[in-house]
């Protein structure tokens, strides 16, 4: 059994991860990691230094674990800025800290494979000397699967941090219309009144999946990203066009396009990624802004896709308390953390122990927005979403 550290997917067999890891949910695929560091989204400079730990057993890949050294917490989407604070006026050091996660994509999924114990206990003896050897303040397993195993990885008896999204649970819709049935009066007359909106100007409003967008395609899509991020922001995103570029080829089956167009000029388009079970909307980017084109093409049409494709769960992206009257379910997320400073790692845990319960009350008083008759109840608040 060795214990590798590597700086690069480039060192790592696509092969051999793709088949260690024997899911479908495409953020942790080679090809997806590998775009977001061959395109320099992920790097030293941008602060996610990739460090992953690889296990072989006989030269043969055993166990995984994605991890960066943060120098900052940007693209998380669990805000811990507070506790940099914390540590910075007690003249501690919060950066660098290691994170298990997916840069920039808050969407629960696997954050590490282990094939037996023996390969958990590697993992968590490479947490270790990682830890240890670059100094770094903890470790953050962000937007995993329920699983206690990453409790033994990580050690110290990892701190859970609760957040809650919005998500779409297929119930064997036949389609749109029949989703649609479930809701009150008043909110399924709202709901088509947005739809026809969007189709109100004059636009044309199509899907296409990734093998049949071109480079151009592409190159304008990311025109949008970086405009839309650059009005809301001031920079252009996380993400440039090289990514998306590199994803268009390597991960094809795995994506989804809704493009608008005013005559032949695309004006708008949302990016999705599929796996077998689940839909997930990822980037928005519109040239201008249209009434209710955006709940239109990042909503509505990911439903009708979910439904024509038998998938079972839409995550449309973090936040938006706005999903819920269009039938997103309130729902609980979860992250581990463990911090190597004893009095913060206990501060903390008590922190967490009043935030949870907030979290939860949160969630269960979101669900009682929803748009459904007959109380209708999708899933339980109690439950964390599992891949």
């Amino acid at each position: 059994m060795t214990i590798d550290f590597v700086t690069t997917m480039s060192d790592v067999s696509a092969e051999q991860w793709n088949a260690l890891w024997q899911t479908s949910y495409p953020f942790i695929q080679y090809e997806f990691l590998f775009a977001l560091e061959h395109s320099g989204c992920v790097s030293s400079q941008s602060g996610w230094q990739p460090q992953h730990i690889i296990i072989r057993k006989n030269s043969k890949l055993t166990a995984a674990m994605p991890l960066y050294v943060k120098t900052h917490s940007y693209g998380e989407y669990v805000f811990d800025w507070q506790w940099a604070d914390a540590y910075h006026h007690q003249g501690l050091a919060y950066y660098p800290k290691l994170i298990n996660a997916i840069p920039f994509t808050p969407a629960t999924g696997p954050r590490y494979i282990a094939q037996d114990n023996e390969a958990v206990c590697s993992l968590k003896e490479g947490l270790n000397t990682l830890i240890q050897a670059q100094k770094l303040s903890g470790v953050h397993s962000l937007f995993g699967e329920r699983d206690s195993a990453i409790k033994d990885i990580m050690g110290d008896k990892p701190l859970q941090r609760m957040g809650c999204q919005f998500h779409w649970f297929n119930q064997n819709y036949a389609d749109f219309d029949d989703f649609l049935s479930f809701f009150s009066s008043r909110k399924r007359k709202n709901i088509k009144k947005e739809r026809a909106k969007a189709n109100s100007h004059g636009i044309e409003i199509t899907r296409a999946l990734g093998a049949e967008l071109s480079s151009t395609d592409w190159q304008a899509f990311y025109h949008l990203y970086a405009r839309t991020y650059i009005k809301r922001s001031g920079h252009t995103g996380y993400l440039n066009e090289q990514f998306f570029q590199e994803i268009g080829q390597r991960l094809a089956d795995k994506i989804m396009m809704v493009r608008a167009y005013d005559s032949d000029t695309c004006i708008a388009a949302a990016l999705y990624f599929f796996d077998d079970k689940t839909l997930y909307g990822r980037y928005w980017g519109a040239h201008e802004e249209y009434d209710s084109l955006h709940f239109e093409c990042c909503y509505y049409q990911g439903i009708e896709f979910a439904i024509e494709q038998n998938l079972q769960r839409f995550d449309p992206g973090a936040q938006g308390e706005h999903k819920i009257q269009r039938g997103f379910t309130p729902v609980l997320t979860q992250s581990y953390h463990s911090l190597t400073q004893p009095g913060f790692h206990s501060a903390i845990a008590s922190f967490l122990k009043v935030e949870q319960g907030h979290i939860r009350q949160y969630c269960a008083d979101a669900r009682t927005l929803l748009p459904f008759k007959n109380d209708i109840v999708i899933a339980d608040e109690n439950i964390l979403i599992d891949t």
